[in-house]
């Protein structure tokens, strides 16, 4: 798979990269890990993005990578996910929250996962689950503009790319905190939800970021294929998703080339550098590549889905966190 720029931090990114949350929550074998990452190394995909909150994902990730670290660019994500309450970090996390409450003083994060000592503590675990000495991008994930603009969050990931820990630093979007994010100008990636279910961002942030410089990560870049679901989904991000395909009515979706175009409009996207996709199944995910080899969507067919989100689509209808 050919590769191109990752916004202006000098990595080379390929068009699809493999997203680690299946494998995680799945409950995936070691040896399907395996096969996976191999299979995937193998086509040119060089882009894994994981997280600390992914089940056990990142420690797969890096019993599959021994050996062929340098084939991959690891990404991975900190916050939500705070040290466990038996653990000396979690213990003493617990305990100064306790003591500022008994004395009346106000907890100024949202949780335990967004105190500084947490997310260095998510630094320290990730490296040592992924068996690296660095991660190619660390991203802050999904936190609310006001622990942004508290600066201390995002202090702790400069400081892990000074010490060589991060080589870059970047945003998964939560949606109303994603302008800040963009325009404080402190992050060098954005992670966010677009495909044809999701397309607010293409007019009113992705500019910004282009603009920025950032290099820009696709999640859910065929809306979880939710087309293909007769019911309601059970999961309330999968119900957005598929509500709104219900009023859409994508033509194409009947067709047998419905996942290759909802991939190759996401990555026909001005600004998208790479589309994180998720499968357990190797196969998948050479049907994925084989779809990238085709190109970009013609610019009538793109138009011809843009067109339809622009007059379907409800004021309501915002970015999927």
């Amino acid at each position: 798979m050919r590769k191109h720029a990752f916004g202006v931090t000098g990595m080379q990114v390929g068009a699809v990269g493999f997203g680690a949350a299946a494998i995680g929550f799945s409950a995936a074998t070691d040896k399907t890990v395996d096969a996976l990452l191999r299979a995937a190394l193998d086509m040119g995909v060089n882009v894994i993005d994981t997280a600390a909150m992914y089940a056990d994902s990142e420690a797969k990730i890096g019993k599959a990578l021994q050996g062929r670290r340098s084939e991959a660019l690891l990404f991975t994500k900190c916050g939500l996910f705070a040290p466990p309450g038996l653990s000396f970090a979690g213990l003493s996390l617990r305990l100064r929250r306790g003591l500022r409450h008994s004395f009346g003083l106000a907890y100024k994060y949202e949780s335990l996962g967004w105190h500084p000592r947490a997310l260095q503590w998510n630094i320290e675990q990730s490296l040592r689950r992924l068996k690296t000495d660095y991660i190619d991008l660390m991203q802050l994930h999904s936190c609310s503009e006001e622990i942004l603009r508290q600066g201390d969050a995002i202090e702790v990931l400069q400081r892990a790319r000074e010490a060589g820990k991060v080589r870059h630093i970047g945003y998964s979007t939560d949606g109303k905190a994603t302008p800040y994010a963009i325009a404080c100008g402190q992050f060098e990636a954005l992670q966010i939800s677009l495909n044809i279910a999701d397309q607010k961002s293409l007019d009113r942030l992705l500019p910004l970021a282009i603009g920025r410089g950032m290099g820009v990560i696709a999640k859910r870049p065929i809306a979880n294929g939710l087309w293909m679901k007769n019911t309601r989904p059970d999961s309330i991000h999968h119900q957005t998703y598929w509500e709104r395909l219900q009023k859409l009515r994508f033509d194409f979706l009947s067709g047998e080339r419905a996942f290759e175009t909802a991939l190759r409009f996401t990555l026909s996207i001005p600004g998208v550098d790479t589309a994180i996709v998720g499968t357990t199944d190797p196969a998948h995910l050479l049907q994925n590549i084989k779809h990238v080899e085709a190109g970009r969507l013609d610019q009538a067919e793109f138009a011809m889905i843009r067109d339809r989100w622009k007059e379907v689509a409800e004021p309501d209808w915002t970015d999927q966190v």
